[in-house]
C-alpha cells in the first residue's frame, strides 16, 4: 500500500516517470507547439493597419496640397522647400533638437546621480524613489498647468524672488521670449528625471559588488571605480535611457501647449506643434503631413545612430 502510494505521487509530481511505467504515450504537441500564434493575428493586423498602413498613406499626402477636404493635387516635394524655407519652421526645428538633447543630457545625468544615491544602504531609499518616480506617472497636460502657475508673473517663483530683494529678475517666464523655452525644459526634465532613475537604478543593480569593492582594495578612488567599473557595467541601461530619452523629446506638444500654447510669436514653437497648428487649426493638411514626415526622418535617424553607437560601445 506504500508503494503505491509513493509511485503515485511520483506519478503526479514526475510525469515522465509515471507514464514511462504504465505505458502511455506522449500527447502530441499539435498547435499548442506553436504556442496558438495565429491568436495574435487580429492585434498584428490592426497594428500594421493603425500604424504602419496609415503612416504610409500620410507619408503619401505630404506630397500634395490637399487641405482635409475634397480632392488634392499632387505638388511633389514643394511642401518640403516651402518648410526650409521659411524662418519660423527652421525656428521650430532649432526648439524641438533644443528640446530633445538638453532634456536627454539633463535627464540622464540628474536620473544617473539620483540612482547612484539611492543605490546605497539609505533607511528611506524606498520612500524616495517613490518621491523620485512620481512624477512620471502625473498627467504631462496636469503638470504643466501647476508650473504655468508657478511661472507666472504673481505666481510663487516670482513671491520668492521678491522676498529675497531679487526684483530685477522677476519676470513673466512663459511670455518672455528668451526664457520661455527654458520653463518647457524644466517642466521635461523634472517629469522625466524619475524614468531614468529607474532605468539607471535596474542596471546598477546587475553590477557585481565584488568588482567594486576590488577596485577600492586595489586603491582606486570614487570616480574611477564610477568611470571604469560601474559605467561600462550599465551600458546597456545607458542605451535604453538615452534612446527613450531622445525619442519622447523630439515629440513634446503637452508641455508646450499647456505652458506657452507656441508663444510668444512661435518663440517656442517645435516640429509636434507645428503639424498641428498646419494640419488641424489652418486646414493645410498636405503641409503639415509633410512636417511629420520630417519630424519622423529625424526621430529615426537619431534613434539609428543611438543605436549604432550603443552596440558599438558595447561590443567594444
Amino acid at each position: 500500500m506504500t508503494t503505491t502510494v509513493e509511485s503515485e505521487t511520483e506519478r503526479v509530481i514526475v510525469p515522465g516517470r509515471g507514464g514511462s511505467r504504465r505505458g502511455t504515450r506522449p500527447r502530441r504537441p499539435g498547435l499548442l507547439k506553436f504556442g496558438h500564434w495565429w491568436w495574435a493575428l487580429p492585434g498584428v493586423v490592426l497594428v500594421i493597419a493603425i500604424h504602419y498602413i496609415a503612416t504610409v498613406f500620410g507619408g503619401a499626402f505630404a506630397f500634395t496640397n490637399w487641405s482635409g477636404l475634397g480632392s488634392f493635387d499632387w505638388i511633389g516635394f514643394e511642401n518640403f522647400r516651402r518648410i526650409f524655407q521659411d524662418s519660423s519652421k527652421l525656428l521650430a526645428l532649432g526648439n524641438t533638437l533644443f528640446l530633445a538633447f538638453g532634456s536627454v543630457i539633463l535627464t540622464n545625468v540628474l536620473g544617473l546621480a539620483i540612482a547612484l544615491g539611492l543605490n546605497r544602504g539609505l533607511k528611506t531609499r524606498y520612500a524616495l524613489r517613490v518621491l523620485f518616480f512620481m512624477p512620471v506617472v502625473l498627467s504631462p497636460l496636469a503638470v504643466s498647468y501647476i508650473w504655468k502657475f508657478i511661472f507666472d508673473y504673481n505666481g510663487p517663483l516670482n513671491t520668492v524672488l521678491r522676498a529675497i530683494g531679487l526684483d530685477s529678475v522677476a519676470r513673466a517666464w512663459t511670455g518672455d521670449p528668451t526664457w520661455a523655452i527654458w520653463t518647457i525644459l524644466i517642466v521635461i526634465v523634472w517629469q522625466q528625471t524619475g524614468f531614468s532613475m529607474v532605468i539607471y537604478m535596474a542596471g546598477l543593480a546587475a553590477v557585481p559588488v565584488e568588482i567594486e569593492e576590488a577596485a577600492a582594495i586595489d586603491g582606486a578612488s570614487l570616480w574611477q571605480r564610477f568611470w571604469h567599473v560601474t559605467l561600462p557595467a550599465i551600458r546597456p541601461a545607458v542605451a535604453i535611457s538615452t534612446t527613450l530619452g531622445l525619442v519622447n523629446g523630439l515629440r513634446v506638444f503637452d508641455q508646450i501647449m499647456a505652458l506657452t500654447g507656441t508663444g510668444p510669436a512661435g518663440a517656442t514653437a517645435t516640429l509636434a506643434t507645428e503639424v498641428y497648428k498646419q494640419a488641424f487649426t489652418l486646414g493645410n493638411f498636405g503641409y503639415g503631413a509633410a512636417l511629420a514626415l520630417v519630424l519622423t526622418v529625424i526621430i529615426l535617424v537619431f534613434a539609428v545612430i543611438q543605436q549604432r553607437v550603443s552596440s558599438g560601445r558595447e561590443e567594444d
